[in-house]
């Protein structure tokens, strides 16, 4: 059992337990190995989807090769990049007037961005949002989206860099706009946590009620 694989670990003098350590890591792929057929495949690049850069001042999470995926897949690879996911100031609306568009094709594509936000904080608000009108997309829901994919394009190898430290340091955020949904006047919350700069929480989500204030 994996109890078994670590207890050694528990055992062990605090020396000796630290994952700078190379017999450290040595014993405990002993122990994992005598226990579950497995291999050492070496140090992590990459890993569904996200690419790992390890170094000596930390470790970079980045999803450069599936965003340039995303762009290829929906024909976006030559197009001009854009500074912000969304126009400012955007209200999108579930019944809006206009043409609709391929929902296959919509939900694909705000698929492939939620996806992407397993290493992009900045995404999820974006692609939370467009998730509203995969039931019914409009080609002003279908050209948000591309506006999305021209922001990717320009920030294709962002990521998380979670720095090496001898202090933990929390930090956490949130926010919420007032009534910001056009169908229904609910608000949008979000909040996104921190360990030393390298975010590690994020979420968005459209409130379930009706708020009357912002407190």
């Amino acid at each position: 059992m994996l109890e078994k694989a670590l207890y050694g670990l528990k055992q062990a003098p605090r020396a000796w337990y630290s994952w700078s350590n190379p017999d450290q890591l040595s014993k405990f792929k002993q122990s994992m190995q005598s226990e579950f057929e497995m291999i050492d495949l070496g140090e992590m690049t990459y890993f569904l989807g996200m690419q790992i850069f390890q170094s000596k001042s930390g470790i970079f999470v980045y999803q450069e090769k599936y965003a340039n995926e995303i762009l290829i897949k929906f024909g976006m690879e030559n197009c001009k990049p854009a500074d912000t996911p969304l126009v400012s100031n955007l209200k999108l609306s579930k019944n809006d007037g206009k043409k609709r568009v391929d929902e296959s094709m919509f939900r694909g594509l705000v698929g492939c961005l939620l996806y992407l936000t397993a290493t992009r904080p900045d995404l999820m608000f974006v692609a939370s949002y467009l998730s509203r009108f995969m039931s019914c997309p409009s080609e002003s829901h279908y050209r948000a989206a591309k506006r999305v994919l021209r922001y990717v394009k320009g920030t294709s190898n962002l990521g998380i860099w979670f720095k090496r430290a001898e202090k933990l340091v929390l930090q956490g955020y949130t926010d919420s706009d007032w009534g910001g949904s056009l169908d229904d006047m609910k608000s949008t919350s979000g909040y996104v946590f921190y360990i030393n700069e390298g975010a590690i929480s994020w979420f968005s989500k459209k409130q379930d009620t009706v708020a009357q204030s912002t407190a």
